[in-house]
């Protein structure tokens, strides 16, 4: 959208201002003039071949001289644009005074004879540009994180202690299958080796409740959160749940030195979460999750 909205405008103010690329008085006249016409711009400025900056930045609320004088060649909506193109919109950066995700379109301005002596700027910032696209939504594929790599050189001189948690899983699993299938909790997290769980419900997503051992093993807990009905956007089969938390349990009793640390599973987008002994994270459509057995994550029957 900025692109072709900018394109041609910017050309026709680099034409403007390359006959008086010396002139910085009347330089910034025409950039002030000019402004008003580029929507949700926050600057624009002059630069010399070079790219030092020979105008203050002109912004809707005036003039700031601080910038004057700048060199911005090293920046990186100045990388690669001579030679391959006059205009170039940036990918999105950091800015280095506000520090925040900012645009900026840069066309060459040349001479009548075609030769380049300058550059015009436009800054964007991205808080103030419209939405034009959809929201980002994660990928439902198998992503693999490494952790830290001092945790996997000492993978074989630890191995699995039993926990509080791993004691009462029999307790443990139908309770947290019935916050998820009848009390709207919709991301159930078990920690297996600090024994606690962490749940989100429909009705509040904006902050978790972190259950102790005691909370997560006693029925009464489901009192606390009102009877929902299983959530139109589940992705996850109710009666699928369970099998998902079975098989964590597996990969928690699996072996002594790799095993499980804590698993999540997130009823709405359908994905699962694990982190290993090893600080290694996956992340996995829960159906993929359940088509794998033992022997994918450990390579030996078990």
């Amino acid at each position: 959208m900025l692109t072709g909205v900018l394109g041609k405008a910017m050309h026709e103010l680099a034409n403007d201002c390359s006959g008086i690329l010396d002139e910085r008085v009347l330089l910034e006249g025409v950039l002030s003039s000019a402004l008003p016409g580029f929507t949700f711009c926050k600057h624009l400025y002059v630069m010399d071949r070079g790219g030092v900056q020979v105008t203050d930045n002109i912004s809707q609320t005036g003039r700031d001289a601080t910038h004057f004088g700048r060199d911005r060649s090293t920046r990186p909506y100045m990388q690669g644009i001579v030679g391959t193109t006059d205009f170039k919109l940036s990918q999105a950066y950091i800015s280095c005074n506000n520090k925040r995700p900012s645009l900026t379109a840069i066309q060459v301005i040349r001479n009548g004879q075609g030769e380049h002596i300058g550059f015009l700027g436009a800054d964007f910032d991205l808080r103030e540009l419209p939405r034009t696209g959809a929201s980002y939504a994660e990928p439902k594929v198998w992503r693999q994180i490494k952790g830290d790599p001092a945790i996997r050189g000492g993978l074989f001189l630890q191995t699995r202690a039993e926990s509080m948690l791993d004691s009462r899983l029999d307790e443990v699993l139908p309770i947290m299958h019935e916050l998820m299938s009848e009390h709207g909790v919709f991301h159930g997290k078990l920690h297996y080796s600090s024994s606690r769980a962490t749940i989100w419900q429909a009705d509040d997503p904006f902050i978790y409740h972190l259950l102790n051992i005691d909370e997560v093993t006693d029925p009464d807990i489901c009192l606390a959160y009102p009877r929902r009905p299983y959530h139109e956007r589940a992705m996850v089969p109710q009666e699928q749940i369970p099998e998902v938390f079975e098989m964590f349990s597996k990969l928690r009793f699996a072996d002594e030195n790799i095993y499980l640390r804590a698993g999540s599973l997130n009823i709405i987008n359908g994905m699962v979460g694990m982190n290993f002994s090893c600080d290694g994270s996956h992340y996995m459509p829960y159906n993929e999750f359940l088509d794998k057995n033992t022997d994918f994550w450990f390579g030996t029957p078990r």
